[in-house]
């Protein structure tokens, strides 16, 4: 899919990073933590069901390649931070932030328990749009709880770059079990983390989507099932034309989905004509069934977009789209399926009735 202008740039992260040599059917998704000292930050996610590794590094400020004596000078702007590869499959975004928010004091915004100064201070670094939403809902619901009694100051940035810590920092806790049992302790972070959350045990939440259970149907049964265009599109990456698909100027209401899982994916609320002759959108309608993966082909760099389920590809994805999201979602037509407002309940899409109300 082509987009306006030169592509020859950086696109927005992905909301979903698939790593060379992960099965594209099963991707993985990364999380960016700041909560202080990183040696304290991997073992609880290094033990947590779904997470498949954890760095620790630096992250947010401008120098590149710092070490850590340059980080713990305060003067390069990066802050210690742990680098979370996980199976959304397995554990949620959301789990992963809830976890976060019990090794750490939110509120203190001098750095944290012994380790002073901002390369010790608290953020969340998103990857995605999704990631920043379920961030500030996170926040938002914690500042709300009741559990503090003074605000949350723990920042939440958009992520730039991830430089892994020196080798002797990987793992320090396995490594050096006695050190770091001392040094937790004499920190106070321990002390701190039980009388804040003892009592209230981690819920795991169950999952939400009811298309994590689909399965995609075989190689062959795909190319019986689709049309010949809808099968080059989606099993093949194939680009339909523009101005000359199903769906480019559309102007029902309703929701369109994946024509091969039916996991829903946009909405005619944030549909817009983006003059391209594609069906565009400034946001999906449900984030967690999208996956953004880079794209070498063409010469260029481009965001790719595929569905989470069905691994259908979809489109692409450029950053210049209308305000105040920026994003274009431009989607070939074969790759979706429309379901107008009216047939939402009949078709098992009624939770979505509601956007449609106003």
């Amino acid at each position: 899919m082509f987009g306006k202008g030169t592509l020859l740039f950086s696109l927005l992260p992905a909301l979903m990073v698939v790593p060379m040599g992960v099965n594209a059917q099963n991707p993985v998704e990364k999380a960016t933590l700041a909560g202080g000292c990183f040696w304290c930050m991997e073992h609880p996610f290094e033990t947590h069901d779904g997470v498949l590794e954890v760095k620790s590094g630096y992250t947010g400020g401008q120098m590149e390649n710092p070490s850590y004596e340059d980080v713990v000078s305060g003067k390069t702007g990066h802050v210690e931070a742990v680098q979370i590869i996980f199976d959304p499959s397995k554990t949620t975004y959301s789990e992963i932030l809830d976890l976060f928010w019990r090794q750490i004091d939110p509120t203190d915004p001098g750095g944290q328990f012994v380790d002073r100064g901002n390369q010790y201070g608290t953020a969340i670094f998103y990857h995605s749009e999704a990631q920043k939403q379920a961030a500030s809902k996170s926040r938002d619901q914690l500042n709300q709880s009741g559990v503090y009694h003074k605000p949350i100051v723990t920042e939440i940035r958009a992520f730039s770059r991830f430089y892994e810590a020196e080798a002797y920092h990987q793992d320090y806790y396995k490594k050096n079990p006695m050190g770091y049992r001392q040094y937790r302790s004499g920190s106070g972070r321990d002390q701190y983390l039980s009388q804040i959350w003892e009592g209230k045990p981690l819920q795991k939440k169950p999952a939400v989507s009811q298309w994590a259970a689909y399965r995609k149907k075989s190689d062959d049964e795909l190319s019986k099932i689709l049309t010949p265009l809808q099968y080059r599109v989606t099993q093949k990456d194939g680009t339909e034309p523009p101005f000359d698909n199903t769906y480019w100027n559309n102007k029902e209401r309703g929701i369109y989905v994946d024509v091969v899982s039916g996991e829903p994916l946009f909405s005619s609320l944030d549909k817009y004509d983006s003059g391209t002759g594609w069906p565009s959108f400034t946001k999906p309608l449900v984030a967690e069934n999208i996956v953004l993966k880079e794209d070498r082909s063409l010469f260029s760099v481009r965001t790719e977009v595929r569905s989470r389920h069905g691994n259908s590809h979809l489109g692409h994805l450029f950053p210049d789209g209308p305000s105040p999201s920026g994003s274009r979602y431009c989607m070939n037509s074969a790759a979706l399926r429309f379901v107008a407002e009216e047939d939402l309940v009949k078709e098992g899409y009624g939770e979505h009735v509601k956007l449609f109300k106003n």
